[in-house]
């Protein structure tokens, strides 16, 4: 990270990956990125952290460096990956916040499937070229970067960095819809299936979401009225649109593929803080956690989480 921090400082556009321990490895300037605002693109294959050894696919990597500044938009298959990497560049490089577009390690990572890709020239004239407002080697112009701040100046500094997280909601939405017009596929905060009538609704992030909408349409032939909220951009939460499309909804139950030890989940909290916020304080909220260390997460699991959620409003 420290050589892509040097890259991206000079003025080029840095593009680098990494997963679990490779994460920690870094997670000394990871904030260093953040704090100085550069548009550095991350791509994570998401997976578990030792001990013991894991190599497998689970969240708690990112969500262990959720809080240090960086953007996280979570794809629940190939090429949602595709896509947030190429709508990743634009956005970074828009709002000088860095991001990371996060695949459940191979689940996502290590499965073929099919992609439809967009001609280099078409993803060249949308990202654009970087026209980086200071370069460390612009000797004309010399420059000192992360220099000391101390208590007269330090917390502005991170109310910066928070008005420029905030501001990249809106525009990751506006990359969005300029991204559909090039690909014809629609990426958004969340993608709400099948929830407008429904009585229960899991929220969760990443590839068994795709797991999820095949219980989700097995029950609705049943007659069930059920529904699924799979969040795309994790940081900055949505915290009102999530709890507008859930206000109608008797159960919520949130899936977390991480542990917070002596905590509740990360997703759990986000939930339940975008529900009381809106003032929508009567709903069931139950919590889980799923597929630590790559376990498989199949559809009667989630059958249970909503033949549960069924019994709590009955």
């Amino acid at each position: 990270m420290s050589a892509t921090i040097g890259a991206c400082a000079a003025g080029a556009r840095a593009v680098t990956a990494s997963s679990s321990q490779g994460i920690l490895h870094m997670a000394e300037t990871l904030p260093v990125v953040s704090g100085l605002g550069l548009p550095i693109v991350m791509c994570v294959s998401s997976r578990a952290l030792s001990a013991p050894l894991n190599i497998h696919g689970e969240h708690g990597d990112v969500m262990a460096v959720r809080d240090l500044g960086w953007i996280q938009i979570f794809s629940e298959q190939a090429q949602e990956a595709y896509d947030n990497t190429i709508i990743a560049l634009k956005l970074a490089e828009e709002v000088n916040v860095p991001v990371m577009p996060i695949m459940d390690g191979f689940h996502t990572s290590h499965t073929t499937e099919r992609v439809e890709i967009l001609d280099d020239k078409i993803v060249e004239k949308f990202v654009g070229i970087r026209k980086a407002s200071q370069s460390l080697t612009d000797f004309e112009n010399p420059i000192t970067i992360g220099t000391l701040a101390l208590q007269n100046t330090f917390f502005e500094f991170k109310l910066d960095q928070e008005k420029a997280m905030q501001k990249a909601k809106n525009a990751y939405r506006k990359i969005c819809a300029e991204y559909q017009k090039i690909s014809g596929r629609k990426h958004g905060l969340f993608e709400a299936y099948k929830i407008k009538d429904a009585d229960s609704v899991i929220v969760m992030m990443g590839a068994t979401a795709g797991t999820a909408k095949e219980v989700v349409d097995n029950l609705r032939a049943k007659g069930k009225k059920v529904g699924l909220l799979k969040v795309n951009l994790y940081r900055p939460f949505p915290y009102k649109e999530v709890g507008a499309q859930l206000a109608h909804v008797k159960n919520i139950a949130v899936l977390d593929r991480a542990i917070s030890f002596g905590a509740y989940p990360p997703l759990y909290q986000d939930v339940v803080a975008s529900m009381h916020n809106s003032g929508s304080r009567k709903h069931d909220i139950a919590s889980y956690i799923y597929g630590l260390g790559g376990r498989d997460t199949l559809q009667k699991d989630i059958e249970k989480v909503y033949k549960k959620s069924e019994k709590s409003y009955e």
